[in-house]
């Protein structure tokens, strides 16, 4: 009878490593990734790539959020069989090319004829730095957009922002929204303190990078927002540095007529109004874009999913970073409220479709930008060069140290470490 028993769990054990339910004749298919038990985008794609494929069980393997920049590195390195690795920053998965743990997707993409023109370039960046193979798809993308307050701009009788504002021309309209002193005090913009949300606009030609070594290019943005702080159009980098005021919380307020940050703040928008945290109206168009840089234009952050080298189930890993990424699967992660990084009018449709999202012509044609920047791409000595760079932004927004100056030393710094 213990021979028997032992034999049983025996192929028990082999059906597991095999990745088959004995039970239901389907392959176990892993994914790990991070926060997969608090339902969301993951929860919905499961389900519907299950219902799509209902010869594969899906299994996400779920990493802590903190330990995702290191456990992922682990497993991999140690043989771990987990199929699929969801990517969140771009240096890991530069790491695990460069140390031969996953598979390049050429072959794959060759053989469907993948169509990969719907992720606004994007896709490039997970290509490898020396060979220029494509070993991920993205599926999840936040972009920034310009949030607005209608109900402040319709009791202004001030026209609403638009899709084609130039810089010059968002900073006229901060300025004709501003208005009243004290606890009356109307704010025509907010900016939060991180860098992204003051200068890094810069990127968005699509062309300049912030790993280039030369941040000239932040002069301009520099100047605009703390221009607009010293007429007393946003509110001062060191006050909101003194309070810790969230950017949410301010604009919950409902004294602040604009906004621009990532366009996650929508569905955080909505489900806060469903609470009653505030009472106004809002909605949200393109961020203002550069003379000569295409209206629409924006940067954001890309997710997207790898295969393992050591997959063992390459098949059906193909079959789910395909359709994750896909205009199906990009509807699934819609439906919940996340921004997918497949772009099409389908797709921004059904956004657009939630309980509580704007109903106006123009929020729905920014959800499909023109193109999209990375922030910061990968590249050599990138961590050291975002160091150098937040720390003189800091010194700049405290006014520590002037515009020029601060500049100047970022580009110094960066020579410096980029000779090394």
């Amino acid at each position: 009878m213990k021979k028997l028993v032992s034999l049983l769990l025996a192929i028990v054990m082999l059906l597991g490593i095999c990745g088959v339910s004995a039970a239901e004749g389907k392959t176990v298919l892993t994914v790990a990734s991070w926060d997969t038990t608090t339902g969301g985008y993951l929860a919905a794609t499961e389900t519907a790539f299950e219902a799509a494929y209902p010869d594969i069980d899906l299994q996400y393997v779920d990493v802590a959020s903190q330990d995702y920049n290191i456990k992922p590195t682990t497993m991999l390195g140690g043989g771990d069989t987990t199929d699929v690795f969801d990517v969140k920053e771009l240096s890991d998965l530069q790491n695990w090319i460069a140390q031969g743990y996953v598979d390049d997707l050429e072959a794959n993409v060759t053989a469907d004829s993948y169509d990969l023109s719907h992720y606004l370039g994007m896709e490039k960046y997970y290509r490898g730095l020396t060979d220029e193979k494509l070993y991920a798809l993205p599926y999840r993308s936040d972009f920034w957009v310009l949030f607005y307050n209608k109900t402040l701009f319709d009791k202004a009788g001030v026209a609403y922002p638009t899709n084609d504002m130039t810089w010059e021309a968002y900073a006229d309209l901060a300025r004709s929204m501003t208005s009243g002193e004290g606890i009356d005090k109307i704010y025509g913009t907010h900016y939060h303190t991180w860098l992204s949300a003051v200068c890094n606009w810069a990127v968005c030609d699509g062309v300049y990078t912030l790993a280039d070594g030369n941040y000239d290019p932040l002069t301009y943005f520099y100047n605009l927002t703390l221009g607009l702080e010293d007429e007393g159009v946003c509110q001062a980098y060191t006050e909101l540095k003194a309070a810790n005021l969230h950017y949410s919380a301010a604009f919950y307020q409902g004294n602040i007529a604009m906004l621009p940050m990532g366009y996650w703040f929508a569905a955080t928008l909505i489900n806060e109004k469903k609470k009653g945290t505030y009472d106004f109206d809002w909605s949200f168009v393109a961020v203002p874009h550069m003379d000569g840089v295409p209206a629409g234009s924006s940067f954001g952050s890309l997710t997207g999913a790898c295969i393992n080298k050591n997959a063992l189930h390459k098949d059906a890993a193909w079959k789910f970073v395909a359709w994750r990424a896909s205009e199906e699967g990009a509807k699934a992660i819609a439906a919940v409220g996340t921004r997918p990084a497949y772009v099409s009018k389908a797709v921004a449709t059904l956004m657009a479709s939630a309980e509580g999202f704007p109903t106006d012509d123009a929020c729905r044609a920014a959800l499909v930008p023109a193109q999209m920047s990375i922030e910061w791409p990968v590249g050599d000595k990138v961590s050291e060069l975002k160091t150098i760079v937040n720390e003189e932004h800091t010194l700049i927004m405290s006014r520590e140290i002037s515009v020029a100056d601060g500049v100047a030393e970022m580009n110094s710094r960066a020579a410096e470490l980029l000779a090394q």
